[in-house]
């Protein structure tokens, strides 16, 4: 029997006792949203006009100007921003100007790597990433299982532990890191290890981001999201993908509008509901197509393409 194997199996035993606490799993005692009644609200991932080179400043007025409640900036582009002599106080002000919430942010500390040098130094940024976050008045961030060998698979006991780890360090910084899973990867590739993970960290925070290109490139269905409390789905990456090329070959820019595809996010949404979960729904796109165009274009199309298919989803 695989470790794998074994570790789905020895989930149910396990994952009980702390279910409870931590509030993931399903409570039944739930009132649904009125129907026709959109709940969710809808961030921008800046990924999605990566392309255009605008700046943070500039992908923040995109947001804005197309009509986002929020926006989901990477680090990397923040850095650029304070490396040129940006002050983080006067991007807080531009985001709120704009109309703008830091939904959650994008960044790579390596915290569930096994090579202890290196997942101290994965701490070091994580603590990093959170106080820039704090500052611009976000309040989580993406935690995704960087630097773990794709193919290789590291306990996930001892994930659930790193990520405990990283939640009470989010607890001193003011943020929550949300576990993320990358389709495929070898420790935290299906929503069913990432939610196990976030279950044995055993922690009041602990909570899932998750995506819906990831969920079918790592195998995983969207009913699984039943079994789940709204209390664990607090932003969700939206995106759609299409039949071809198949998911054995699929990748990250081959992500199309949500609607333009074959994912059954009438189903998601509906799944959502059915839990009274209303994540921030935030649009991630890779496709190079799109960072040809016009970014305000782009923008204003992907929360259009969100809101109707969400339309279609609460009737």
């Amino acid at each position: 029997m695989s470790n794998t194997t074994s570790t789905r199996r020895n989930f149910f035993k396990t994952a009980a006792g702390t279910a409870a606490a931590t509030g993931l799993l399903a409570n039944t005692n739930v009132s649904h949203a009125a129907k026709g009644k959109d709940p969710f609200t809808y961030c921008l991932n800046t990924s999605t006009i990566r392309g255009q080179n605008l700046g943070i400043e500039g992908e923040v007025d995109t947001a804005g100007k197309a009509g986002y409640d929020g926006i989901e900036p990477w680090f990397r582009t923040i850095k650029a921003f304070t490396d040129a002599g940006g002050k983080l106080k006067d991007l807080r002000k531009r985001i709120q100007d704009n109309g703008l919430t830091v939904d959650s942010a994008i960044g790579f500390a390596k915290w569930v790597v096994d090579d202890e040098e290196q997942r101290s130094k994965g701490f070091e940024e994580a603590k990093r990433d959170m106080d820039t976050i704090a500052q611009l008045g976000g309040t989580r961030i993406a935690a995704p299982p960087a630097g773990a060998p794709w193919k290789e698979t590291i306990d996930p006991r001892r994930a659930a532990e790193r990520y405990r780890a990283l939640l009470e360090l989010g607890d001193s910084m003011g943020v929550i890191p949300q576990i993320e899973m990358w389709g495929g990867n070898g420790t935290i590739g299906r929503v069913s290890t990432a939610i196990f993970i976030a279950i044995e960290a055993d922690h009041p925070k602990a909570c899932f981001l998750g995506d819906a290109y990831h969920t079918y490139k790592g195998g995983s269905g969207f009913d699984g999201i039943k079994l789940l409390s709204g209390n664990a789905l607090k932003c969700y990456h939206m995106n759609d993908y299409p039949a071809d090329p198949p998911r054995e070959t699929i990748r990250d820019e081959h992500r199309v509008y949500p609607g333009d595809g074959i994912a059954p996010l009438t189903k998601l949404f509906k799944n959502f509901l059915s839990i009274n979960a209303a994540p921030a729904l935030s649009l991630e796109l890779f496709n190079r197509a799109l960072w040809d165009q016009d970014a305000l274009k782009v923008a204003k199309t992907g929360l259009a393409k969100m809101k109707s298919a969400v339309a279609k989803a609460i009737g």
